[in-house]
């Protein structure tokens, strides 16, 4: 397998509910190493620039608001094949069709409120990572 990179965001209501340790743990037993780490509160432009990809769906206007609600906690996490199995470990966006043992599965609330995002391409994590981290950030080999 190849080691990779990856870019997640504990969304508002994920920090809202305390599982921010919960979360980052099961990333952990995963095998990942965190290279970066980050609480932040979110501006509209900085949101605006993270999402830019759902900029004039109906929904992006919600989703804007909703991030900037409070605090998200950022990460660069390493490890094999990082954003298939990141995306695996997350499950579907909806929390209701996600299967019991995913993060969203076992913790969102609704399709909105679903606790986690995760890069969906190699493409987009440092895209989507640069929102929170410059690469001079992010720690080398420990």
């Amino acid at each position: 397998m190849a080691k990779e990179q990856t870019f997640i965001m504990i969304k508002p209501d994920g920090v809202r509910r305390g599982l921010v340790g919960e979360i980052i743990a099961r990333f952990e037993r995963k095998g990942f190493r965190i290279k970066a780490l980050k609480m932040k509160w979110l501006t509209r432009e900085e949101a605006e620039r993270l999402y830019a990809e759902h900029k004039g769906k109906p929904f992006f206007e919600d989703l804007v608001r909703f991030v900037t609600s409070g605090p998200v906690v950022a990460m660069i996490i390493e490890g094999d094949s990082a954003v298939k199995v990141a995306r695996l470990m997350i499950g579907p966006t909806d929390g209701r069709e996600a299967p019991p043992g995913t993060i969203r599965g076992d913790y969102a609330l609704s399709k909105g409120e679903n606790v986690i995002h995760a890069s969906d391409s190699p493409e987009k994590v440092w895209r989507e990572a640069s929102v929170f981290f410059s690469k001079e950030e992010v720690v080398g080999d420990y």
